[in-house]
């Protein structure tokens, strides 16, 4: 596993995946040809993936995310030290915080 900031990275092998996953649209890279994983709402910073992959965002702002890095790749960060991956599939967890009445993703 790997943690960088509020982002926990979570190493998954392919044959764990829903077949459905070819259904899931990938997300478009950002300006600057990154695969964003958290947009920092506060400061703007952005916990990114530079190097070839994709990245499957499901529907809803807690739905799952997986991340498919076929040749590895490097978790960015304004604030903190950049993560290397090795090559493979990773769920993308965001940390969360309760609140009374319901629970929210953190913001950075």
């Amino acid at each position: 596993m790997y943690r960088q900031g509020d982002v926990l990275i979570v190493p998954t092998e392919e044959s764990e995946l829903d077949p459905r996953i070819a259904d899931v649209p990938r997300e478009p890279r950002d300006a600057r040809g990154r695969l964003v994983l958290a947009l920092g709402e506060v400061t703007g910073h952005a916990h990114a993936v530079v190097g070839p992959g994709s990245l499957l965002r499901e529907a809803g702002p807690l739905g799952p995310t997986l991340l498919h890095l076929p040749d590895g790749g490097r978790v960015v960060h304004e604030e903190h030290a950049a993560i290397s991956l090795p090559k493979g599939w990773y769920r993308v967890v965001r940390q969360r915080e309760y609140v009374p009445g319901s629970v929210r993703l953190v913001a950075d």
